[in-house]
């Protein structure tokens, strides 16, 4: 039996006030289902077992290049946001897995090993980090990493992704994801080719030291710290890295990292198609790599993605790719914020599950392009809130996220013992 942070009995009692709505609910958006020929309780299994991973870093105050305003009870180390990811897991009964990064959550392998299994909770994919320097590093990363002109420096940047494998495999992951902010900020300043050799240089160093079951993920960012190029700017590129790499490579897709107006969900299409889809970092975004809640401004696309996701995942039983949020909360509880965003990225799943694929399928044939979008906007104008909240109900979660986590009153009680975080810092956690 795993521990828990909110006292079981306050989830029950909130969930026994809504449960009669729920019940109703739920059969009524049944029979509207069963006349279209779905099978609910089929729909229901399939949300029940999806997971997203939650980013370790994602439980914290964020903040912009201006200022941080940091939150009440914010975690201290890492065991403190395991404790936070705890109750996220609780509550959504989505995320029974935590991705670290290091050197930020840095700690005795063993011992952060413990404190996840307590909760019932496990690791998802390490991500290094050489996008800011290390307290004490010999080698600054201020012009680059991984792909940096100088050697020592490169090879610094492979042993730390060495370091983060070795921590892996203590804690059970199964993979790697790197992503880099090297690049240039004036024309001229790099050459180009030289700076993308000695990356994928570095990069075989450290793919050569992955295990047989381990994966690689490479993540792709149009712009920014580096403004002018950057090394591994969009899909094209990735795709060559993975291709290069070997068949343990493969690309990561994070909603934020693209222009505005791209069409991200055949990029996700393309990748699958020949097999280098290795997963996602769900976000949104507005003007850039805003790091949004997943699903707050353009909740259409991401129910777009997990349709392109649906229809190969019918045709390949052996597509897995991985789930994750990135998110950065300036002004929100993230524990809040997290919840919610696990439950709109079901919601974008569930929704995709309840497209026609033979009607779509006659439709796309037929050349008959409003029919083809009507299939995909009836299964998107679909309430599949009660399905989502009986999934969560019968695996031990929350029918009402936000009013559990808010009953139960868990920001105050770690208020107490968490120190206040003095105001005035920028950059994000």
């Amino acid at each position: 039996m795993t521990d828990t942070i909110i006292d079981p009995t306050v989830v029950e009692a909130e969930n026994a006030r809504r449960l009669a709505d729920l019940n109703v609910d739920y059969d009524t958006l049944g029979e509207r289902l069963d006349r279209r020929g779905i099978a609910i309780d089929t729909i229901k299994a399939k949300v029940a077992g999806f997971n997203v991973a939650v980013p370790s870093w994602g439980v914290g105050t964020g903040g912009t290049r201006f200022a941080r305003f940091p939150g009440l009870g914010e975690p201290r180390d890492i065991f403190d946001k395991i404790d936070d990811c705890a109750v996220i897991a609780q509550l959504t009964q989505a995320t029974n897995t935590v991705s670290l990064h290091i050197p930020w959550d840095k700690a005795d392998a063993n011992r952060l090993k413990q404190a996840a299994s307590r909760f019932g909770l496990g690791f998802d994919a390490m991500n290094s980090n050489t996008f800011a320097d290390a307290k004490g590093q010999l080698q600054s990363y201020k012009f680059g990493s991984l792909s940096h002109a100088d050697k020592g420096t490169r090879q610094q940047a492979i042993e730390h992704n060495l370091e983060c494998i070795e921590i892996g495999k203590t804690l059970g992951s199964k993979a790697l994801t790197v992503w880099i902010g090297d690049g240039s900020n004036f024309p001229g300043q790099v050459n180009f080719a030289n700076q993308f050799g000695h990356y994928l240089d570095s990069m075989k160093s450290i793919y050569a030291a992955l295990p047989d079951d381990w994966r690689i993920y490479t993540e792709h960012k149009m712009y920014e710290p580096a403004f002018y190029s950057t090394v591994v700017q969009d899909w094209g590129t990735n795709y060559l890295i993975a291709k290069e790499l070997g068949e343990k490579a493969y690309c990561l897709v994070d909603l934020g990292h693209h222009a505005p107006n791209v069409n991200i969900e055949m990029i996700v299409s393309r990748l699958a198609q020949f097999g280098k889809l290795g997963g996602f970092h769900f976000n949104d975004s507005k003007y850039g790599d805003d790091d949004l809640d997943a699903g707050s401004i353009d909740p259409y696309r991401l129910f777009l993605v997990f349709n392109e996701l649906v229809d190969i995942e019918g045709k390949d039983a052996n597509f897995h790719p991985a789930h994750m949020l990135d998110q950065s909360h300036n002004v929100t509880d993230p524990i809040e914020s997290l919840m919610l965003s696990a439950a709109d990225v079901q919601r974008a799943y569930a929704q995709a599950l309840l497209v026609d694929r033979k009607t779509l399928a006659a439709a796309q044939s037929g050349n008959d392009a409003l029919a083809a979008t009507e299939a995909l906007r009836q299964a998107y104008r679909t309430d599949v809130e009660p399905i989502l909240a009986m999934a969560r109900l019968e695996n031990g979660g929350a029918i009402d996220l936000l009013g559990t986590y808010r009953a139960s009153g868990y920001r105050a009680k770690v208020s107490e013992v968490r120190p206040a975080i003095e105001a005035g810092s920028s950059g994000i956690v």
